[in-house]
C-alpha cells in the first residue's frame, strides 16, 4: 500500500511539473527576451532539479536507449509521456534552428511510445503525430 501511494505521488508530481512547463510554453503574453533557448534551459533545469530527468541526455539518446532512460523514472505513465511529447513538439514549433527536427522526432517517438504502452487508442494522439510529421 505504501509503495502504491509513493508511486501515485510521483505520477502526480511529474504531471504537475510537466503541466507547469507546458503552461509557460503556451503563455501568449511571452516576454520577448525569453527565447526558445531560455525556455529550453529553464525546462531542462526544472526537470533535472525536480525529478532528476536530464533532458539534454534524453535528446542525445537513440530511440531504444531514450525509451529505457525515460521508463526508469518512477511516476512516468502514458499521460506524463504524452505531456513530455507536447513539450518537445512546442520546442519544435517555436525553434527556428537545426534542433527543430530533433524536438519533433522526439515528440513523435514519445507519442508512439504512448501508443505501444497505453491500452486505449487516442485519436488526439494520432492527430498530433500526423501534424508533427507534416511539420518535418
Amino acid at each position: 500500500m505504501e509503495q502504491k501511494d509513493y508511486l501515485m505521488r510521483e505520477i502526480e508530481k511529474i504531471g504537475l511539473l510537466l503541466r507547469a512547463i507546458i503552461g509557460s510554453l503556451f503563455n501568449n503574453k511571452e516576454n520577448l527576451s525569453l527565447t526558445v533557448e531560455n525556455h529550453f534551459e529553464k525546462t531542462k533545469e526544472m526537470l533535472l532539479n525536480e525529478i532528476g530527468f536530464d533532458l539534454t541526455k534524453f535528446l542525445k539518446l537513440n530511440e531504444m536507449d531514450s525509451n529505457i532512460y525515460l521508463l526508469q523514472f518512477k511516476g512516468i505513465n502514458s499521460e506524463n509521456i504524452e505531456l513530455l511529447a507536447e513539450i518537445m513538439a512546442q520546442f519544435g514549433i517555436k525553434d527556428q534552428s537545426d534542433d527543430k527536427s530533433l524536438y519533433f522526432k522526439k515528440a513523435i517517438q514519445l507519442y508512439e511510445l504512448c501508443e505501444r504502452t497505453d491500452k486505449t487508442f487516442s485519436l488526439n494522439r494520432e492527430r498530433k503525430i500526423k501534424e508533427i510529421k507534416n511539420a518535418l
